[in-house]
């Protein structure tokens, strides 16, 4: 007969701790995002009116470009962990949950990736 300790019996089931990191990374995230969308929308305001060449000139400039990449980075990452948690929550079968969480994931990447190269394209053509 063994016995054993409440933790004992409960470690290896349940919450292995990643909860906590997945919680604190949403709040660096949307901390983060405050600053980064206040330094993307100031130059794409001014840019926006004045077409397409006010826009390779704004983002062919480094510091715009690199705020830009950041935000859409950041933005992409913490849409993704947002969608993770509201499917974990609600959506119910694990298939079905599963699948939903990879298509995400692919989603924002695809998302992210397109952003990036975008910009990247804009600033290494100016």
């Amino acid at each position: 007969m063994a016995f054993k300790t409440n933790y004992a019996r409960v470690q290896g089931h349940g919450s292995a701790g990643e909860g906590v990191h997945h919680w604190w990374m949403q709040r660096v995230t949307s901390v983060a995002l405050i600053p980064l969308t206040v330094l993307f929308l100031i130059p794409f305001g001014r840019a926006l009116g004045g077409g397409y060449e006010a826009l390779v000139a704004t983002y062919g400039q480094f510091g715009n470009a690199v705020t830009a990449i950041l935000f859409i980075a950041v933005a992409c990452w913490h849409f993704s962990m947002g969608i993770q948690v509201v499917i974990e929550d609600y959506v119910p079968g694990k298939a079905a949950r599963v699948t939903l969480l990879i298509l995400t994931k692919l989603f924002s990447a695809t998302l992210a990736a397109c952003g990036v190269l975008a910009v990247a394209s804009i600033l290494f053509s100016a």
